[in-house]
């Protein structure tokens, strides 16, 4: 390994050391028993060990090291994970405007972006990428990092590639200027039952709020009246762009979160008058996999009466990172505050056990028996809450829904979650496409005509069970009689999905969504809204 030079790495534990002594000055620390100590390790090192070493590395290991002994969400990261974690908040990457897949070791275009790079030069969903720059680009070789690390790359740079496309002898060449790609944060936008709209939001990202007043807007246009905000599985982002979302629903000068540290003042955030949709039913789906960000937006609904939630208890995530830029430009996330909803409830979960154990909070929670009976779970009264119209919430460990839904299992089977855990209807669409693509697009030039008319015949439904046993997953007739109109409707929505985009999958799979159904029944009923929301 390279040598540091003892002055280089002084230099980086002084660094270190000045980041953080400006922090620590409300607790009076002896710098024989830190700082000094820390430096002295790292030139103990460089002088007296008997091999080279990474020092770098070294000091990389020790700051995450350090960072684990803080909280679970405090994280270090090197300049290229900074990049890539960034991509999907900032909104948007620079490339060349496909969705791919690796099917059998090779690149297999499944959507191309409306307006991208590569729809202008005329690749279409189906196309199989065979040559990058004249490399071949299939075979065991071929994973993820190898094609984002080469189709990728700076605006109004150009990419060359080979593509085979169905029913031609030869590879089609094509010369790609890549652009600038946008990354949507809301997967569906549709019309859920009449005057009311459903939004699937998947994160909370730069280009969030444009998204959500552009799916309000088509919405309204239909008749919406009532909303239906879907943040399950939703792990957050930033704070202030929930804030925004938030803003959405409630009136002037309504508390819709605080942040507060022991050196971060307290400091409020306020809903204003712009909000689109003041009025009108609103109900939150959440679940286990609802963090940060959607916590902020359900305690606040929740808090303010201002609509239902429902579901399962929410992630449990109420820390504030910071990010603190080092020299070599990587990055510390640095909890800096925690935050409380209107009420005054921290909603983070306790994590004085450390990460391993705070990592196993969902494994709990299943043993718990929390994933199918609400009365498994229990709050001290230590943290109990009064909302707006004075009904009882509770803080300390994520956000609990007004209404509990359990994980559905009527459809459960071990065949039918053997076939989802090794991607089979992924892979049995992959196939299915690319003998079936130009016959479908003909017969099926619209989202509505895949939804009215496409139908899971029972030739297609035995061809993807003798598929699904030639990928060895074992037919099993009790699992098959009970998951088998799920797996039609599964089977429908990823085609569907291929044909079209994750808004039509999501149209389709509406039909077995056991939350969503319930959350449509529970808005057309008034006794439940005057229950939740009116009660004194």
């Amino acid at each position: 390994m390279k040598q540091i030079h003892l002055k280089q790495t002084i230099a980086v534990s002084l660094i270190i050391s000045t980041l953080f002594a400006g922090s620590l000055t409300a607790q009076p620390v002896d710098p024989r028993t830190t700082f000094q100590k820390f430096n002295a390790a790292f030139q103990l090192i460089n002088m007296a060990y008997v091999d080279s070493v990474n020092q770098p590395k070294l000091i990389e290991k020790a700051i995450i090291e350090m960072l684990m002994e803080l909280d679970p969400h405090s994280v270090y990261l090197s300049k290229a994970e900074i990049d890539r974690a960034n991509e999907p908040l900032v909104g948007n990457f620079e490339g060349i405007g496909v969705q791919f897949q690796i099917f059998k070791d090779t690149i297999v275009v499944t959507a191309v972006i409306a307006g991208g790079p590569s729809e202008k030069v005329g690749i279409i969903a189906g196309d199989k990428i065979m040559k990058i720059e004249g490399e071949n680009a299939f075979g065991p070789k071929i994973n993820n990092d190898f094609v984002l690390n080469r189709l990728r790359g700076r605006k109004d740079t150009k990419v060359n590639i080979s593509i085979f496309r169905q029913g031609n002898p030869k590879l089609l060449e094509f010369t790609i200027t890549r652009d600038k790609i946008p990354i949507n944060s809301i997967d569906a936008t549709f019309m859920a039952a009449p005057e009311t709209g459903y939004i699937r939001l998947n994160r909370f990202s730069r280009t969030s709020m444009l998204e959500f007043r552009e799916s309000i807007a088509k919405l309204r246009q239909k008749g919406m009246q009532h909303l239906i905000l879907d943040l399950r599985g939703n792990s957050g982002g930033f704070l202030d762009v929930a804030v925004d979302l938030a803003d959405e629903f409630l009136g002037a000068d309504k508390m819709i979160v605080y942040t507060r540290g022991m050196r971060s003042p307290r400091q409020d955030f306020r809903a204003t008058s712009q909000g689109s949709f003041q009025d009108g039913r609103l109900i939150v789906l959440i679940n286990e996999g609802s963090a940060s960000a959607s916590e902020i937006v359900a305690g606040a609904v929740q808090d303010w009466d201002r609509g239902v939630v429902m579901g399962r208890r929410s992630f449990g995530k109420g820390l504030v990172q910071r990010p603190f830029t080092l020299p070599d430009s990587s990055v510390i996330r640095l909890t800096t505050a925690r935050y409380y909803t209107p009420a005054g409830r921290s909603i983070q979960k306790p994590y004085s056990e450390g990460v391993a154990e705070y990592q196993n909070d969902f494994r709990r929670r299943i043993e718990h028996g929390e994933m199918f009976y609400a009365d498994s779970i229990r709050f001290p009264d230590s943290l109990k809450y009064l909302t707006h119209n004075k009904r009882v919430v509770y803080g300390g460990g994520g956000i609990m829904p007004d209404i509990f839904l359990p994980v559905d299992t009527t459809s459960n089977s071990n065949y039918y979650n053997s076939l989802v855990r090794r991607g089979v209807f992924n892979s049995f669409t992959m196939d299915y496409m690319n003998s079936n693509r130009t016959r479908l697009e003909k017969n099926f030039s619209t989202p509505e005509s895949v939804l009215e008319n496409f139908e899971v015949d029972d030739a297609l439904f035995q061809s993807f069970l003798a598929y699904a046993e030639k990928e060895g997953v074992k037919k099993e007739e009790r699992g098959l009689a009970t998951s088998a109109n799920d797996m039609r409707v599964l089977l429908k929505a990823y085609i569907a999905r291929s044909l079209f985009d994750l808004n039509t999958y999501y149209r389709v799979v509406l039909d077995i969504d056991k939350d969503l159904s319930r959350a449509l029944s529970t808005m057309q009923n008034n006794a439940v809204f005057d229950k939740i929301l009116f009660k004194k």
